[in-house]
């Protein structure tokens, strides 16, 4: 093993919530390093999608990690939910003041990797960490290994003050705070999404949110030339088994009195809809953040959102620790993080349940369902519920 670095702040996981929360030390005058087991054009080639919430975007522009979501992104000032046939607008602007941004997380990652090389941030890319030990001491340590491209594979050892995991749904980092990496509260959904990226215009200016007898279909955007739909399918559903005739056909079913814009379709996948968080974000000097925290179904958008809020409230408990030496800011994030984390659980659950079609769905259920609906889109009262919800609560604190 090579000999020991020491830095302030160990971070694994070059994700949204590593790369930001990197970014923000530095600001702050503290130093930061980042492992992952990635290249930098893998991690810039993840594709997923992205709605950032009001507060989201705010933070990301007032601190300069990103300029080009204001360019780039596109403001949507609401939804539609579909259902028996019709479409309902949920207008965020009239009901709440705010928007989302419709900017995919790789560009959010491109923005971020951008900004923290430009400022000489210590990235160590096709680094794998290992383990992380010592948590309840005042020097945690990290111990990874280069898995780089013709690289040694010599381990190396980091020791910080604090570590931050952010090292995803497969965390290392959460054996240290938890004991396991599967220690949380967890549920599994009876289905998945078909979710497909083609080559065509833009079929609708805004999401469309599609319950039919036929099952769930998302009808999104990504760019003037390239849009991301999905739509709802079995959880082992092989991505290659359909043909994009079949493709093409089941989503239009699904969206009645809207002529879908069809073109080549040259990426398709299967994701799986999972909820979880973990017994514990942190302990001694050892942390969780984002998706090895809590992970939510995509229906309610809140995925990348509460990564960001997650490094909102730890950033500032780490900036008054280096600061003033109190603790009292690090050891109210796990407190504070749950807060809107079980909000936005039960956020993406209600979504989710409302939306799709389950297996054992009786006919008093179904109706139900629609009844439900019935009551979001009638009244100001439930369509302000959502929308406040969607475009992400004001912080509290």
């Amino acid at each position: 093993m090579a000999p020991a670095v020491r830095t302030r702040v160990a971070i694994v996981g070059a994700g949204p919530a590593g790369l930001f929360l990197s970014h923000l030390l530095h600001r702050d005058g503290i130093e930061s390093i980042v492992l992952d087991n990635r290249s930098r054009q893998d991690i810039e080639k993840t594709i997923r999608a992205g709605i950032l919430e009001h507060g989201t975007v705010d933070l990301l522009v007032e601190t300069g990690a990103s300029e080009r979501v204001l360019v780039d992104g596109r403001r949507h000032d609401g939804i539609e939910l579909q259902f028996q046939g019709a479409g309902h607008r949920i207008d965020f602007e009239r009901l709440v003041g705010r928007s989302v941004h419709l900017y995919p997380q790789h560009e959010v990652l491109k923005d971020l990797l951008a900004r923290r090389l430009e400022d000489g941030g210590d990235i160590r890319f096709e680094h794998e960490a290992l383990e992380v030990l010592d948590a309840d001491t005042d020097t945690p340590r990290v111990i990874a290994r280069d898995v780089s491209a013709g690289g040694s594979g010599e381990q190396v050892e980091i020791v910080a003050d604090f570590v931050i995991g952010a090292d995803g749904s497969r965390s290392v980092t959460r054996t240290a705070v938890v004991g396991s990496m599967t220690g949380g509260y967890y549920r599994e959904y009876p289905f998945a999404w078909f979710g497909i990226l083609c080559e065509a215009p833009p079929s609708s200016e805004e999401l469309i949110y599609a319950n039919s007898e036929q099952g769930f279909a998302l009808i999104s955007q990504r760019s003037p030339t390239v849009q991301r739909m999905y739509l709802q399918c079995e959880p082992e559903q092989d991505p290659a088994e359909w043909s994009d005739a079949q493709i093409w056909d089941s989503l239009q079913s699904r969206v009645a009195g809207r002529t879908l814009h069809e073109g080549p379709i040259f990426q398709r996948d299967v994701l799986r809809f999972r909820s979880f968080v973990a017994h514990r974000l942190q302990k001694g000097r050892v942390f969780l953040m984002g998706d090895a925290a809590h992970t939510v179904p995509p229906t309610g958008a809140k995925g990348m959102n509460l990564a960001i809020n997650d490094v909102r409230i730890l950033h500032e408990g780490l900036a008054a620790f280096f600061a003033t030496g109190s603790t009292a800011g690090v050891d109210a994030y796990e407190e504070r993080a749950l807060h809107r984390i079980w909000r936005a659980q039960h956020f993406s659950w209600w979504m989710t349940n409302m939306l799709h079609l389950t297996p054992d769905a009786s006919d008093f259920d179904r109706r139900r369902q629609i009844g439900e609906l019935e009551s979001v889109v009638s009244s100001d009262a439930g369509s302000t519920y959502l929308a406040e919800a969607y475009t992400g609560w004001p912080y509290e604190d």
